[in-house]
């Protein structure tokens, strides 16, 4: 049986090396959490093995060779009893007319069939376990479609839909499963990434609004869902800046 040390809460975070992953990491070390930080990006991660409480670990986890390897490296580490797939990504803002396939390719590749390789790969370390954790960071896009949006909300839709079967699959495992949604999210990377880099369109997602949401915000609700008893499961926590009251709006000021 893997045990991992009862003094100590240990979890896995992936898309570690940057926004809400690395603001996840960070927190939870600070309240003594060991972390297997998990990112395709060995640059990125360097940063972040220099926080005590850190294990920094290359892995795409679209790739279940590199998957498995990182599962050796956690096991031989003495394993974890929370895992959190937060890895994913949006890829363009064109109209179902205009889809571009590889687009919809990539997003559902990184948000459903990434959360799908991690949960195959840990679940029975977490079963073993007896109280595992599994939480997922999908997006409010998984529960209202909009406009320019339909890649991403099929990807997180199906990630919802995954993580809505994983929680009846392995209650009798004693696991918790939680989905929080996050919003509105001012990070550095991901609007950019979604606009091909057009760093000026993406700074203007978010001009007026007041207080947009922050990674930081994001990996608060995180560290304090996953530390509740652990009889205790927030089944789904969605997350948004006051600004944005839904949707489709979205308070902006001049």
């Amino acid at each position: 049986m893997i045990q991992t040390d009862v003094s100590t809460r240990s979890a896995l975070v992936t898309g570690a090396s940057s926004g809400i992953g690395a603001a996840t990491a960070h927190r939870l070390t600070t309240e003594g959490w060991r972390v297997f930080a998990v990112a395709r990006r060995a640059e990125k991660l360097e940063s972040l093995a220099e926080q005590e409480g850190i294990i920094p670990i290359i892995c795409d986890v679209t790739d279940p060779e590199q998957v498995a390897a990182a599962l050796e490296e956690v096991t031989a580490a003495g394993g974890i009893d929370t895992l959190i797939n937060n890895a994913g990504g949006a890829l363009g803002m064109d109209s179902v007319a205009e889809g571009r396939p590889e687009d919809w390719r990539w997003m559902f590749d990184v948000n459903v069939l990434g959360a799908l390789n991690m949960i195959k790969a840990f679940v029975p370390m977490l079963r073993e376990h007896g109280e595992g954790t599994i939480l997922t960071v999908t997006s409010t896009a998984a529960l209202a479609p909009y406009e320019g949006g339909a890649g991403y909300n099929a990807a997180k839709f199906g990630e919802h839909a995954l993580t809505g079967a994983l929680r009846l699959e392995e209650a009798e495992h004693n696991i918790r499963v939680i989905e929080v949604l996050p919003g509105m999210v001012a990070t550095e990377e991901f609007t950019a990434k979604r606009l091909r880099g057009d760093v000026a369109a993406a700074e203007a997602v978010y001009r007026g609004v007041k207080r947009p949401l922050v990674a930081e915000d994001i990996a608060e609700v995180i560290a304090a869902a996953v530390k509740l008893p652990h009889h205790v499961n927030l089944d789904q926590v969605v997350v948004r800046p006051v600004a944005q009251a839904a949707q489709h709006k979205v308070i902006r000021e001049e």
